[in-house]
């Protein structure tokens, strides 16, 4: 009976970390996309949340300066959200960067059938393979997402002082931009969690003799 090996949890970021390290082109390009997509995604809401702190002044100058600026702001209003073409964009946005990230994973398990076939030849268990891609996304979704929102926010403030002016920092809303950096790398980690479901479940699925027989 063949003997099934699982391995502890601090083997597994190891062995994650190590395969990211022997790889680090190509999960630079897939971070990359991740990078982008979370970085538009946190301008996006970083914006909002300037143009609400404006908004909420209540001062008529810096209304006219919203409107000015493309917000669709009527007397009265208290509140601003995001466009429905805002919305459109950042979905399309997200939207291509979990097909890059599925891409990119589908390409390292064609890359690496070797290596999948020896572990399941060592016993290694579906889960554990299933694991390392995980944790390996999780890594790379943290750190891209962590730069995207940085990116986000400085190009954010950015284009806020160049439409608004040095009022914006005033009214910093550092409590709201902070809920939505917090929201931008939770999408991005997200994401890329769930752009490596299905390649590993297919790496996992594979018989080991298949594996090793595959030509590179």
């Amino acid at each position: 009976m063949r003997r099934l090996v699982a391995l502890p949890m601090g083997k597994s970021v190891q062995m994650a970390y190590q395969s990211i390290k022997v790889r680090f082109f190509r999960s630079l390009i897939t971070t990359m996309s991740l990078v982008l997509a979370v970085a538009f995604l946190c301008y996006i809401l970083v914006g909002n949340d300037l143009a609400q702190a404006l908004l909420s002044t209540g001062d008529p100058v810096l209304g006219q300066k919203l409107i000015s600026a493309g917000y669709d702001v009527a007397p009265g209003d208290t509140s601003l959200a995001a466009t429905a073409k805002q919305r459109w964009i950042v979905f399309l946005s997200l939207l291509v960067c979990v097909v890059g990230i599925i891409n990119a994973q589908l390409m390292s398990v064609t890359e690496r059938f070797r290596e999948i076939g020896t572990l399941k030849c060592l016993g290694a268990l579906d889960r554990y393979i299933v694991r390392l891609f995980v944790l390996e996304a999780a890594m790379q979704g943290l750190t891209g997402s962590f730069a995207g929102m940085l990116a986000g926010i400085l190009a954010a403030t950015f284009s806020g002082t160049i439409r608004f002016g040095l009022d914006i920092f005033g009214i910093y809303p550092f409590q709201e931009i902070m809920i939505s950096a917090a929201w931008a790398i939770a999408t991005g980690t997200g994401l890329s969690l769930l752009g490596v479901l299905y390649p590993a479940l297919l790496a996992a699925r594979m018989q080991p003799v298949e594996a090793m027989r595959v030509d590179q």
